[in-house]
This record gives C-alpha cells, structure tokens and sequence, in this order.
C-alpha cells in the first residue's frame, strides 16, 4: 500500500476508535397556542406581510367547535384552495375570532370566501353563510350571525 492510502485507513480507523460525540439536544418545537374558549383572541401584532380577517360570531353554544376558513371557491361552491384556517371553542356567547393570511397567495379575479361550521359531539349544528372577500386586505366584518346547517 501506499503512504497516502495507508495514511487514510489509519486516519478513518483512529476516527471511528474515537468516542462518538453526544447527540446535540434539539429544543423542541412550540406547541400551537389554543385560544381559552372564555376569553377573546390575543392581540398580537400582526407581521408586517400579514393581513387578517376579524370580526365575532354570534353565540356557537359552549363546549362547541368552531372551524373557520377562507377559501377560494370555484363556480360550483367547491373548495380549491385554503389560504387561511382557524379553530376555536365556543362558549355560548358571542366568540371573536382573527383569521391571519398571506395577501401573496390571495389569487386576482377568483371567488374567496370566509366560511365558518360549528359542531357539537361530533355533529354539524351551524354554518356561518359564505362571506364574500374580494380583496387581500385587513377587513372587520362585524358581528356575524350563524345559521343551522342543513
């Protein structure tokens, strides 16, 4: 064998001999936050990219889910894309909610809507009617009444 070859082998022998080196502790992943279902959506500052639908909806009966998104729609009411989702809790009163999305993703001249189920024990009891949203924009929609899903 040669110098050099002979070199390499001793080198990757010593190297594996060696104490192998103790795994790097990763620190683990934040856990998404819950909103508590009596209390209103933190106020945190939007980032600078961000824009966000707010708004209440009007009393989902406690200890319900609610499930809110905003989706582009086609032509026949199906969803084609989701550009912003949330999920609350409902406490029998009147639940504000913020839906952040990215603008970059909010496609020109398609049909998006904010929709909203609220279910209890597994069971779809309301819907909020679609909400038209026609611009990338912050928008306050107000209180919104919900309807019994069909």
């Amino acid at each position: 064998m040669s110098r050099p070859a002979l070199a390499c082998l001793f080198l990757l022998l010593a190297a594996c001999a060696s104490e192998t080196p103790e795994p790097v502790a990763r620190p683990a992943p934040p856990e998404p936050s819950a909103v508590p279902p009596a209390t209103a959506p933190a106020e945190q500052p939007l980032p600078a990219h961000m824009r966000e639908l707010r708004g209440s909806l009007l009393t989902p009966p406690a200890d319900s889910e609610v499930e809110m998104a905003l989706l582009v729609v086609d032509e026949r009411d199906r969803p084609q894309q989701l550009l912003g989702s949330l999920r609350l809790a409902g406490n029998g009163q009147a639940l504000p909610f913020r839906l952040p999305f990215n603008p970059q993703y909010f496609p020109v001249g398609a049909r998006v809507e904010l929709r909203a189920r609220i279910s209890q024990s597994g069971r779809l009891i309301l819907r909020l009617p679609p909400q038209r949203v026609t611009m990338a924009d912050s928008r306050d929609f107000g209180a919104l009444s919900l309807v019994s899903a069909p």
